[in-house]
């Protein structure tokens, strides 16, 4: 039976259904040996890079919202606890618009990423406020493209994951999530979850048809160290 990805809840499973493909691709491609996944959380993606990459190291900050469990390291974005070119691989997820100095940060991994190693990154183009107050921007593929190659990579590739309605479905869900009471004799805790659902399913099929790239929900893009 195939696990299911720990982080889908029936409000947000969308993002997934093109964000997790996509990733899996580019990891099959481009990652290799020992692996650093940056801001890492739950290590989300240990399973699917479990079959890649050799060594998968997660690294997150003291005051992480989430559970230590899987981090391996203990450092922050500008200051990684390891040496010079120490890993072959990066993977970062939606960690780059909680950043103050993202430039810095990206230098960072590069730092730590052997030459001809490559940096898979997550970003988000339209998305809600969350984890806040540590939520500081929002990324268009020129200034990514900026970024990277002003902090020393290669930009290999930059690949919207989605058109206008998964973007729209998503973020309604979201929106429509709020409403839903926690009291279980509530009439919004069981109507809301069915029609959410329901929304996101339509939104899915709706985006197999369009791809207006400018609407995407993120952005996945591809660096390398030269």
């Amino acid at each position: 039976m195939k696990k299911k990805f720990p982080l889908t809840r029936y409000y947000n499973w969308l993002i997934y259904s093109v964000i997790n493909p996509k990733l899996n691709e580019i990891l099959m491609k481009y990652a290799r040996g020992r692996m650093a996944d940056i801001g890492c959380g739950i290590k989300p993606y240990k399973d699917m890079a479990s079959k890649i990459v050799s060594e998968h190291i997660g690294i997150d900050h003291a005051d992480t919202f989430h559970a230590k469990t899987n981090v391996d390291l203990i450092g922050t974005v500008y200051n990684i606890p390891t040496a010079d070119e120490s890993f072959d691989t990066i993977l970062c997820t939606d960690v780059l618009e909680h950043v103050e100095e993202p430039g810095a940060a990206i230098a960072e991994a590069l730092r730590i990423l052997k030459k001809g190693g490559y940096g898979i990154y997550t970003v988000p183009f339209y998305w809600h406020l969350h984890e806040e107050p540590r939520d500081f921007f929002r990324y268009t593929k020129y200034g990514l493209r900026y970024l990277f190659e002003k902090n020393g990579f290669e930009v290999v590739e930059i690949i919207a994951l989605s058109g206008f309605w998964v973007t729209f479905g998503q973020q309604m869900a979201y929106y429509l999530t709020q409403f839903r009471n926690e009291s279980r004799i509530h009439p919004l805790h069981w109507l809301l979850p069915p029609i959410i659902v329901l929304i996101e399913a339509i939104a899915f099929l709706l985006g197999k048809i369009d791809r207006s790239e400018n609407f995407t929900i993120e952005y996945l893009i591809v660096v390398k160290r030269n």
